[in-house]
């Protein structure tokens, strides 16, 4: 005998096995009644009201998902002076966006990257990026660093390249 194997008498009760004959108390109809939809197997009525408009129906719809909406990939510019002070990112150079991408800053560059602002930098940055806030261009060009948008067409995107070939 163990610990673990103690148990009250009673205290777990057997499951009912449904549709196991008629002395089980649940045999030929298997606790279903007779006919009717909710008598068939594979049929759900969740929802239905008998008739009556159900309450899915009845409210308003909310919202809208535009298919033309641009997705960026959002980087801060204190991660980006971060990066430069780990020396994982020269600053010497203008900074593009697959070099961010390929450093481990941002997941997907989906429609391309977004700079945004939210702390002080000490680094001078020159990049090359899709968008900026006003904010994130300001203090760049006040640690001494520059911003380039680029705009690029949904083709151009699609057709960037995820590493750059060093030679």
């Amino acid at each position: 005998m163990r610990l673990n194997t103690l148990c009250d008498k009673g205290s777990l009760k057997k499951r009912k096995r449904i549709g196991r004959g008629i002395g089980s108390g649940t045999g030929k109809t298997a606790g279903a009644g007779h006919k009717g939809q909710k008598a068939r197997s594979g049929v759900s009525i969740n929802g239905f009201e008998g008739g009556q408009m159900p309450l899915h129906r009845r409210l308003p719809k909310r919202g809208f998902n535009s298919p033309f909406k641009k997705k960026y990939a959002v980087l801060s510019i204190v991660k980006l002076d971060e990066a430069i002070t780990a020396k994982k990112i020269k600053n010497d150079k203008i900074i593009t966006e697959i070099e961010i991408k390929n450093i481990g800053l941002i997941g997907k560059l989906n429609d391309g990257v977004k700079l945004l602002a939210n702390g002080k930098i000490k680094n001078k940055i020159n990049c090359k990026v899709t968008k900026a806030s006003k904010a994130a261009v300001l203090a760049i060009s006040e640690a001494g660093g520059k911003v380039e948008i680029i705009e690029l067409s949904k083709k151009e995107i699609k057709k960037k390249p995820v590493k750059e070939i060093k030679e």
